[in-house]
């Protein structure tokens, strides 16, 4: 049976939500994220494409290109609760469907057809989120993840389209080499230095060609501009949560050693999040006494990866838990809520070069190991540290209990 894929996904979703609390900014040029000449767009509205703004650019450079475009801070807050109310309305609707980031969903649909008419049931759930939260949002609908994604893009702004079985190779035929997902600017520019603009020049092209310019990426890439994928929607009840902790040999009220600790724990975790692009929106910090009575606190929290949102709020957690008066036997935290997505979602407050330092970073771990680089503060957690991607679709290792 030929899989039937929809790929949803929320139009200029930071923007659309700010409009949708104050309509003043209806069809007026918005930049969101950092505000500063040094930060970074995180999303832009329609209007200011036209000049030259993406995300992702310095604002500095956006304010420069578009100056009359409305400058908003953000509130990650409330983009995430948006998202959380999409998110109930299509579980309620679609029995398999993936959170793919905080405004794109994959729902599978195969054999729909048979009973309600896959096309239809998917322009009523479209309207349906319409309706119930205000926000505009497109879809793509046709065999597999990738022809769909793109068939969005094509779609937008709030709008959707349907491409048949068959199709798939001429509706990506006529389109720019750069909508093909895993084609960024590098990469684009590779495909055009070699003077390929649009996909149906690399269809055209044996597969090995593709291979010799990109090596393992340019199968995948010549798959894709084939109209080929085979990748599964990944039930968005995947892995919810990542945690660590640390039993002491003898019990401690070193408060020093226990922030470090925590710090060490948080790095690490935060790591292995991005690592895995994963966000988290709820952390938890779990403290057991030597009298062995155990005590937790969560929080809840806008989608986040990055160490320096992270490592307050745990130290805030720890700091409600503790108490003085008892020794310390077990710390440990907890990442919950889990949902794909990259470090990106951050950039209300970050700069460029912080975006740089978290890439560059996260480089060195990976080709060096998780404990090459740390903050100066976690250097006495000196067993902390894993040795695999915890997102990589394998079962948990269990490692024996790990002592100070």
């Amino acid at each position: 049976m030929n899989k039937t894929i929809l790929h949803l996904d929320l139009d200029t979703f930071y923007v659309s939500v700010e409009r949708l609390q104050d309509s003043r900014l209806n069809n007026r040029p918005i930049l969101v994220g950092g505000t500063s000449d040094r930060g970074v767009v995180a999303a832009c509205s329609y209007e200011t494409r036209g000049f030259g703004v993406h995300s992702g650019m310095p604002m500095k450079m956006a304010k420069e290109l578009c100056p009359e475009a409305v400058i908003i801070k953000g509130n990650a807050g409330n983009y995430s609760k948006q998202s959380d109310i999409v998110t109930e309305i299509i579980k309620e609707q679609v029995p398999l469907f993936e959170k793919s980031s905080i405004d794109e969903f994959y729902a599978d649909l195969t054999g729909m057809d048979r009973f309600f008419g896959a096309y239809q049931y998917s322009s009523e759930l479209r309207h349906k989120i319409i309706k119930e939260t205000g926000l505009p949002i497109s879809f793509g609908l046709s065999v597999n993840k990738v022809v769909s994604k793109i068939a969005t893009g094509e779609a937008k702004p709030n709008n959707q389209r349907k491409i048949d079985y068959g199709h798939e190779k001429p509706f990506l035929a006529p389109l720019s080499i750069r909508k093909i997902p895993m084609v960024g600017d590098k990469t684009y520019q590779t495909l055009r230095n070699l003077g390929l603009r649009q996909i149906k020049t690399i269809q055209e092209m044996p597969m090995d060609v593709m291979q010799r310019v990109l090596g393992a990426n340019g199968e995948v890439i010549w798959k894709r501009a084939n109209g080929m994928d085979n990748t599964p929607v990944i039930p968005y009840s995947e892995r919810k949560s990542i945690s660590t902790e640390r039993t002491f040999d003898k019990d401690t009220i070193d408060v020093i050693k226990l922030r470090g600790i925590l710090i060490a724990m948080t790095e690490n975790l935060a790591y292995q999040l991005r690592r895995g692009e994963k966000l988290t929106a709820c952390i938890s910090v779990k403290i057991r006494y030597s009298d062995f009575n155990t005590y937790s606190k969560q929080l809840k929290i806008p989608y986040t990866s990055a160490d320096h949102i992270l490592i307050p709020q745990i130290l805030g957690l720890f700091n409600t838990l503790y108490n003085r008066r008892l020794l310390v036997r077990l710390i440990g935290i907890r990442f919950s809520h889990l949902v794909q997505g990259n470090y990106q979602i951050n950039l209300f407050d970050d700069t460029e070069e912080a975006l740089n330092l978290y890439a560059a970073l996260d480089k060195i771990r990976e080709r060096f190991g998780d404990k090459s680089v740390i903050r100066a503060a976690g250097l006495g957690a000196k067993t902390i540290g894993r040795m695999q991607n915890p997102f990589n679709g394998q079962p948990p290792v269990v490692l024996a209990h790990r002592k100070f």
